[in-house]
């Protein structure tokens, strides 16, 4: 059997500007209103992270993007250019550093909800396949 993550749905302060921000970053598609209350921004052909507003507090959320190196490149350079803070290490200081550790890339930073999204090139999470 095949499981598939879908979607997740990402507390908002403000789901427009972050589904809006965040998908310019990534380069992909999103839509200011998706089915229900939602600001969809959808990853891939099978992952959508639907913001919703609340004004209710909300804990942090991780999420991390798997990417191509061309990409994670990309997706780098338009972090720089938005004048984005981030860093190499989860709760490490903002050092504006590519962390190499496990034979790939990796970067980590926070959007204005506070929620730490992470880019990386080569898992850590799981053992590579044999």
């Amino acid at each position: 059997m095949t499981i598939y993550l879908d979607h997740a749905i990402v507390p908002s302060h403000t789901k427009v500007a972050s589904a809006r921000r965040l998908a310019e970053l990534l380069g992909v598609p999103w839509a200011e209103t998706a089915l229900g209350p939602f600001s969809a921004v959808y990853v891939n052909d099978g992952l959508t992270l639907d913001f919703i507003e609340t004004d209710e507090p909300f804990p942090i959320y991780h999420f991390c993007f798997r990417v191509e190196p061309n990409e994670f490149d990309a997706i780098l350079a338009r972090i720089q250019a938005a004048g984005i803070t981030y860093r190499s290490s989860v709760r490490g200081p903002v050092d504006h550093r590519v962390n190499t550790d496990f034979g790939g890339k990796m970067i980590y930073w926070n959007e204005p909800d506070g929620h730490q999204w992470e880019m990386l090139i080569e898992s850590y999470a799981r053992p590579a396949p044999r």
